[in-house]
C-alpha cells in the first residue's frame, strides 16, 4: 500500500465521519441526542440508588450455590447498562407510537448497539481466560458497533489496504485482526468443551485413573490444536509454509529441549503402562507420599507433612520407585525390640502378637508374627511383623501405636527392656608420688551393661 492510497483511504473515512457528525446537528437529531444523554443520566442515578441495596442483599445470601452468586455478580456489575437498555427501548417504543419513525432513529440505533454490547458482555463470561475474554469482547464490541453504523465495509477495506507483503505472502491488518478474534473465540470454545468433557471423564468410575488423565490430556491437545489451526485457516492463512516451519522448529526443539521432551514422553509412558496413578503411595529416595496429580512434565507428590514435591516424569522411569499400592494395598511393617535374658521368649512372643492385634489398623486377616532374630550383648532381639492396607493414612503413627501397645503389655507382664548404662569406679587409694615424675594418682573406668529396665519402673540400682 502506497502513501497516496493510505492518505486517500484515511481522508475518505474522515469525510464520512464529518458527514455523520453534521447529520447529528440537525434539529430532530439534536433532541434525540439530548434524550439519549438524559436516558444515560437516569440509568446512572438508578444504578447509584439500587446497586448498594442489591450488593447488601447478595452478601446476606451466603448459602447460595457458587454459579448463582457469580450470575448475580455479573448483573450487579452491569446495572447501569441494563437500566440504559431498558429505558432506551421504552422511550423508543413510546416515540415510535407518538411521532414519525425518523424522529426516533437515533434513539433506536443507540438502544440496539447497547443491547448488542450487553449480549456480548454476557457471552464473553463463558471464556474463563481473562486475556482471551478481553480480546473476544473488544473485537465483538467494535464489530457490532461498526455493523450497526454501516461502517464495516469501509473500515474493512481500510484495514485490508494496510498490509505487509513479502513475495507471495501478504499479511494485512484486517487479516491479523480477524485471526486474533476468531482464534481467541475458537480457543475459548475449545476450553469450554475441554472443561465440560474432562469433568465427565473424571466422574466415570469405569475408566482407570491413569486412563482418565491420559484421555483428558489427549482431548485438550486435539481441541486446542484444532482451534488454533482452524482459526488460522478460517481467516485465509496458508498453512503449507507453516508445516515446513514446524519441521524446522521440531528439529531445534529436539536438540535444545531434550529434558522437556523426555519428560513429556515419560509422562505418556507412565499413563499408558498404568504403573503409577493418582492416589498411589510411593517412595522415591527420601520422598514418601501419595500421588496428587499426573502432569505432562511432572508428577505431584504430597507428603504427610503437607509438602508437595514436583518429581519429573523421567525420574520415575529411570530410577527405582517403591510403590506401596501398585497391585494391592497391603503393606507389611517391621518393628525391632529386645528383652532381657531373664524373660521367657515364648511369653514375650505371645504378648507381642497379642499387643499388635489390639491396634485398629493392624489387619487380622494377615495376623502379626514375632520371631527371635538374635542374641545380643544384653538382650534377646525380636522382630514383630504386621500388615496394614491403608498406607495413605501414615506409617509412623501406626508404628507408634504398636510400640505403645507393646509397652503396656510388657508393663503388665513384668517383661524387662534392657538398656546400656555406664558406671565410673575409683579403684584403691592414691599411690605415693614416683621419683620419675609419674602420675600421683590413678583412676580406671569400666563399662557395664545394665541387665534390664522394667517399663514403668525406675532406673536400676
Amino acid at each position: 500500500m502506497t502513501a497516496e492510497n493510505f492518505t486517500e483511504m484515511l481522508s475518505r473515512l474522515i469525510s464520512q465521519g464529518v458527514i455523520f457528525a453534521e447529520s447529528l446537528l440537525l434539529p430532530w437529531r439534536l433532541y434525540q441526542l439530548g434524550i439519549v444523554l438524559a436516558i444515560f443520566l437516569a440509568a446512572h442515578l438508578l444504578r447509584m440508588a439500587i446497586a448498594p441495596r442489591i450488593y447488601a442483599w447478595m452478601k446476606s445470601r451466603s448459602g447460595w450455590p457458587m454459579w448463582r452468586m457469580r450470575f448475580m455478580l455479573m448483573l450487579h456489575r452491569r446495572i447501569r447498562l441494563i437500566a440504559f437498555v431498558a429505558l432506551a427501548w421504552g422511550v423508543a417504543w413510546f416515540m415510535r407510537g407518538a411521532t414519525w419513525p425518523s424522529r426516533s432513529y437515533l434513539v433506536v440505533l443507540v438502544a440496539t448497539i447497547a443491547t448488542a454490547w450487553l449480549i456480548v458482555g454476557y457471552l464473553a463470561r463463558l471464556i474463563r481466560n481473562p486475556v482471551l475474554r478481553r480480546i473476544a469482547s473488544w473485537g465483538a464490541w467494535i464489530y457490532v458497533t461498526l455493523y450497526y453504523l454501516n461502517l464495516e465495509e469501509e473500515v474493512g477495506a481500510f484495514l485490508d489496504r494496510i498490509a505487509f507483503e513479502v513475495g507471495d505472502f501478504r499479511l494485512s491488518a484486517l487479516t491479523l485482526v480477524k485471526a486474533v478474534v476468531v482464534t481467541a473465540s475458537l480457543l475459548a470454545v475449545a476450553r469450554l468443551l475441554s472443561t465440560t468433557t474432562s469433568a465427565r471423564i473424571q466422574r466415570n468410575e469405569n475408566i482407570s485413573p491413569s486412563m482418565r488423565v491420559l484421555s483428558v490430556k489427549v482431548l485438550q491437545i486435539v481441541l486446542y490444536s484444532a482451534a488454533f489451526f482452524i482459526g488460522l485457516k478460517a481467516v485465509g492463512f496458508d498453512l503449507t509454509g507453516l508445516a515446513v516451519l514446524s519441521g524446522a522448529i521440531g528439529v531445534g526443539l529436539g536438540f535444545g529441549l531434550q529434558k522437556v521432551v523426555s519428560n513429556l514422553v515419560s509422562g505418556v509412558i507412565i499413563l499408558l503402562d498404568k504403573s503409577i496413578k493418582p492416589g498411589d503411595v510411593i517412595s522415591l529416595g527420601e520422598t514418601f507420599g501419595w500421588i496428587n496429580a499426573l502432569g505432562a512434565r511432572y508428577v505431584s507428590i504430597t507428603t504427610r507433612d503437607g509438602k508437595e514435591y514436583l518429581i519429573p516424569n523421567e525420574d520415575l522411569i529411570t530410577t527405582q520407585v517403591v510403590t506401596w499400592s501398585h497391585s494391592n494395598d497391603f503393606v507389611r511393617l517391621d518393628l525391632y525390640f529386645g528383652t532381657a535374658y531373664g524373660d521367657d521368649p515364648h511369653q514375650v512372643r505371645k504378648a507381642a502378637i497379642a499387643a499388635a492385634k489390639t491396634v485398629d489398623r493392624v489387619l487380622g486377616v494377615r495376623p502379626p508374627v514375632c520371631h527371635i532374630v538374635g542374641f545380643g550383648d544384653s538382650s534377646i532381639d525380636y522382630i514383630l511383623r504386621f500388615w496394614i492396607r491403608d498406607p495413605t493414612a501414615g506409617l509412623t503413627n501406626v508404628r507408634g501405636d504398636v510400640y505403645l501397645a507393646l509397652w503396656d503389655a510388657f508393663l503388665e507382664l513384668g517383661v524387662s527392656i534392657p538398656f546400656p548404662q555406664r558406671e565410673v569406679r575409683l579403684l584403691g587409694d592414691a599411690p605415693p608420688a614416683r621419683e620419675d615424675g609419674g602420675d600421683a594418682g590413678k583412676t580406671s573406668r569400666s563399662e557395664d551393661e545394665t541387665p534390664r529396665f522394667r517399663p514403668g519402673g525406675g532406673a536400676p540400682d
